[in-house]
């Protein structure tokens, strides 16, 4: 369908005609039925079907593969899960060290993956800046974070400080205060990866299904609008549409995200800026920012969007002047050069946030459901992870995946962290959104009072923790 092309640049980007697969119109039955055809599902699948090639395995997606954030994020494949520090911190030094290991090589699993399948998605292994690039508070709060990644038992291996000219050598901004490299990080075309991973899934034997919407699922069973599946396990692939399949949606916090790209910048331009190996980059405010240097010589920037009242997802991504122009603001101020750069495309997505910042992944035998997700905006790589770990929960393997601490086991869905119900919700993210926001402002004006600059920074903090 000719309007899936305008979800994302990644999206108009492909060169398949995007013709949606057929629909399920009968009743099957199979050991694993996944719902939706993103990178959680399809990397679900793929192990399943690698490891265990005799199971029947069925994909029902309610648009097409890639539909979701899958297609639509900003193309950081990090060897990371929100909140590792805080799940690993209370381990002993061996196993704290084994999950950092664990997670530092998703990046590399998943070339292994691309190689082997022939998935061209513009990997490139260039790691990731995280850079203090707006004002002198940005960089003790990265040294801060610097100090307390190595207090977990990590080195510059893992996390190195780049003085600002050392940061030059890589990025150039006016003015940085430095920045942290880290090299476990690609940056991909992630609907690339996502329509790849739904071939190669099929020609492992995997059914899938597009225009198939779930409109009632129980314990063994998935009704769609003319078909149905009857399995023994269901994953329900949806992370930020979570809503769609009661009670999921206690669980997560539907959040968009909301990117600008520009059109592709002259080599004079990049030479000024930099970014020739395919590093991912962000400014280290509370706002989140990312942003990346496309395999066409793109900038795609993007920073969190909102959260709508009772969970309500956005649908419609047209951007509006005032979300465009934050992103060109705060991309101008790390290149000025870049200021009137033309914007091509727009848009954005809905993401999963899990309650206290934690990921999950857990099978409930007794409802026949296996979840991985939670992944807060990190999900390009985390769900490769989750993949690999629901795969491992489903075949009842011994493996080092199940040992860690954002993996429950077997534990009922109940036992996930529920969001507070609204008002409370809205108000309380858009209260936390608003004090990250005057705290920016707030920083970013280099004749803020000392006294200004120290509340905005202690509200904002305070704010935040109320998440964790």
């Amino acid at each position: 369908m000719s309007a899936w092309r305008h979800l994302s640049l990644w999206m108009n980007q492909l060169d398949d005609p995007l013709e949606a697969r057929p629909s399920l119109e009968e009743s099957l039955e199979v050991d694993v039925a996944i719902v939706g055809a993103g990178y959680t599902g399809l990397w679900t699948a793929y192990y399943l079907k690698r490891r265990a090639p005799q199971l029947r395995v069925a994909i029902v997606e309610a648009e097409t593969a890639g539909f979701g954030a899958s297609g639509r994020n900003g193309g950081w494949l990090m060897g990371n899960l929100l909140g590792e520090d805080g799940l690993l911190a209370g381990l002993p030094p061996e196993r704290r060290r084994a999950g950092y290991d664990l997670l530092h090589g998703i990046p590399d699993e998943v070339a292994r993956v691309l190689q082997e399948e022939g998935i061209d998605c513009d990997y490139r292994k260039g790691g990731v800046l995280y850079c203090a690039a707006r004002y002198p508070e940005q960089e003790r709060r990265l040294r801060a974070y610097l100090h307390d990644l190595y207090a977990e038992g990590l080195d510059e291996s893992d996390y190195r400080w780049l003085t600002p000219q050392e940061l030059d050598q890589q990025l150039r901004i006016p003015g940085s205060y430095g920045a942290i490299h880290s090299p476990h990080c690609a940056t991909i075309q992630p609907a690339r990866l996502a329509r790849g991973l739904a071939r190669a899934v099929e020609r492992l034997g995997v059914r899938l299904f597009e225009k198939s919407r779930v409109l009632h699922w129980q314990r063994g069973l998935l009704r769609t609008e003319r078909g149905e599946l009857r399995a023994e396990w269901i994953v329900p692939a949806v992370e930020g549409y979570a809503a769609s399949l009661p009670p999921l949606g206690h669980y997560q916090l539907p959040v968009q995200s909301l990117l600008v790209a520009t059109e592709p910048l002259p080599s004079s331009v990049w030479a000024e800026i930099g970014l020739e190996r395919g590093q991912a980059f962000s400014e280290f405010s509370r706002q989140v920012t990312y942003g990346q240097r496309t395999a066409d010589d793109r900038l795609a920037f993007g920073a969190r969007g909102g959260y709508r009242f009772g969970g309500k997802l956005r649908n419609d991504f047209s951007l509006d002047d005032e979300e465009v122009g934050l992103r060109r603001y705060l991309f101008g101020e790390l290149f000025p050069l870049l200021k009137d750069a033309r914007i091509s495309h727009t848009w954005g997505g809905n993401l999963g946030m899990a309650r206290r910042f934690r990921p999950h992944m857990l099978l409930d035998r007794a409802s026949g459901i296996a979840l991985s997700g939670g992944y807060g905006g990190e999900g390009v790589g985390a769900s490769n992870l989750g993949g690999r770990t629901l795969a491992a929960l489903i075949l009842g393997e011994d493996s080092e995946l199940l040992r860690q601490p954002w993996v429950l086991g077997e534990r009922p869905l109940d036992s996930l962290a529920r969001w507070e119900p609204e008002p409370c919700r809205w108000l309380g993210y858009n209260a936390i959104i608003r004090s990250f926001v005057h705290e920016d402002r707030v920083l970013a004006d280099p004749h803020s009072a000392p006294w200004r600059r120290s509340l905005a920074q202690t509200l904002a903090a305070g704010m935040e923790s109320l998440m964790r």
